[in-house]
């Protein structure tokens, strides 16, 4: 007897939907999901009333138009109260803006993304953006670049897309261009970006270097016409600095 795979099915289409309601920045129809998926309408209706109902997605007034819902919020929060390097960072980052007065992220590689699990932001930050559960293609960030730099060249090619997103006019998307900027991160010991993946913002970071390859990493974002030279180094020793206290904090509490 063949195996049955229709709850297989089901469970990737109700994971799809999910992460396709939760990067958009408004609320979809049943329509746009089904343009996007592909999904059959029936099923894909059956599936979104399922999932309003179990407070997974939440819908507007008229019930035609939908977004991620509260549980979505429990489970996300449910991996960050689990982890066991979070408690060790949250300390980083908080003595990391004392330090430098600027925003502070710490994030994890997933596959070829960079998810922020969690930020601080500068005490004087005029508009705040909420970072923590966001996922950006690894490319963009000096985050992703300090963790593709602790990957082989083979490694680093079978994780990258054939295209690389541009997001603004500096987004590296050669990939030519994209090695040599993994050999600087790896001679230098920490990336550096500027506005590559938003205009305006410049960022330096770091591995975390408790597992091998490194899975996290810790980044500085700073306003791109602060980022001097003397500057840039100043906050670059720091960033090192502290986030190489993390690690050997967390491989002396066996933390992999």
């Amino acid at each position: 007897m063949a195996p049955d795979t229709s709850l297989v099915k089901s469970a990737e289409r109700t994971v799809r939907i999910l992460e396709l309601l939760a990067a958009s920045p408004g609320r979809l129809t049943v329509s746009e999901l089904q343009e996007r998926t592909g999904y059959p309408r029936s099923s894909l209706h059956a599936l979104v009333r399922t999932l309003r109902d179990l407070k997974w997605l939440d819908a507007d007034d008229a019930a035609s138009a939908f977004t991620v819902g509260p549980h979505a919020l429990l489970a996300g929060t449910s991996y960050l109260d689990r982890d066991p390097a979070l408690p060790h960072a949250y300390q980083t980052l908080e003595d990391l803006r004392a330090e430098l007065g600027y925003t502070i992220h710490y994030a994890r590689r997933d596959d070829a993304h960079v998810l922020y699990l969690a930020s601080r932001e500068a005490r004087d930050a005029v508009r705040v953006i909420p970072r923590v559960g966001r996922r950006l293609p690894i490319h963009l960030t000096a985050l992703g670049h300090a963790m593709l730099a602790d990957l082989t060249a083979a490694e680093v090619d079978e994780i990258l897309p054939d295209q690389l997103e541009s997001y603004t006019e500096h987004t590296l998307t050669d990939r030519a261009a994209m090695r040599d900027q993994l050999d600087a991160v790896r001679s230098a010991g920490w990336a550096f970006e500027r506005e590559q993946g938003t205009a305006g913002i410049a960022c330096i970071a770091t591995t975390v270097a408790y597992r091998i390859p490194a899975t996290d990493a810790v980044s500085c974002s700073m306003p791109a016409k602060l980022a001097e030279p003397d500057e840039v180094e100043r906050v670059a020793e720091a960033v090192v600095r502290h986030t190489d206290r993390l690690a050997a904090t967390l491989r002396r509490a066996g933390i992999r």
